[in-house]
């Protein structure tokens, strides 16, 4: 089934819209094969801000229209318990409050972004999508992450080389319960590091310190920015420290 074929036979739907790279590439197909869309955002303390400028802007830029669900997501104890199974319980508490908001509006169907590479086994949120019926285009037409990328490049998304991106919740050790000030000082951390012109890293709490983790191209404009970094860094954590490991895209 290829996309065109998928949005044919599903004409009228709702996306829920994260401001990524794969479900930008599904809210484009759903505009350009002509189907009755609406763009769905949940705005909870685990995403960054950039993330919602994001999805603003590309959702201008298609013509499609952007509705925000808040979402207070550290309210759901299973998900600020931040045990095992925190994805699960986020995702489901996130699809269900996106399916009420997309019910009201008229919609019987709800898609995400996941897509062919994506392992089920290692997503426990992806059990809690198929509970609540939620369907992923991408996935069904075997549509990979790399394609994913060379058909958003091809259609001029600005989101086709966009870093895959984890909620700021996985910047918490599992086991650690999650609070707001955490999310907030790991979210201004990494806007630094952002602005220093680092790219796809992550800045995790470690015991009141932050651990940084970045790709292995970029250690050595790590090493010359050592004393901006520690500069900048300071203020949020007691300590600033290298993991010498290269970041996976994925977490």
């Amino acid at each position: 089934m290829t996309l065109q074929e998928f949005f044919q036979a599903v004409p009228r739907e709702a996306v829920a819209f994260s401001g990524g790279t794969d479900s930008a590439l599904v809210l484009w197909a759903a505009k350009r094969y002509g189907a009755d869309v609406c763009a769905y955002y949940a705005r909870t303390a685990f995403q960054p801000e950039f993330e919602w400028q994001d999805a603003k802007r590309l959702a201008t830029e298609l013509g499609v229209t952007l509705r925000e669900v808040p979402v207070d997501i550290l309210s759901v104890p299973e998900a600020a318990a931040n045990g095992p199974r925190r994805c699960y319980y986020c995702k489901q508490a996130l699809f269900q409050a996106l399916w009420k908001t997309a019910r009201e509006d008229g919609y019987t169907m709800l898609l995400d972004g996941t897509n062919a590479s994506d392992d089920a086994g290692d997503r426990p949120g992806m059990v809690a999508l198929r509970e609540l019926g939620v369907r992923s285009p991408l996935r069904e037409c075997g549509i990979t992450k790399q394609e994913v990328r060379k058909r958003s490049q091809e259609a001029g998304l600005f989101t086709w080389d966009k870093p895959a991106y984890a909620c700021l919740a996985t910047r918490i050790p599992t086991g650690t319960p999650v609070c707001e000030e955490d999310l907030k000082r790991v979210e201004q951390a990494e806007n630094k590091m952002s602005s220093l012109g680092f790219t796809d890293f992550r800045v995790r709490l470690w015991e009141g310190a932050a651990r940084l983790q970045v790709t292995e191209n970029q250690l050595d404009m790590l090493m010359e920015k050592r004393q901006e970094i520690l500069t900048a860094l300071r203020p949020y954590f007691t300590a600033i420290l290298l993991d010498l490991e290269s970041r996976n895209p994925s977490m």
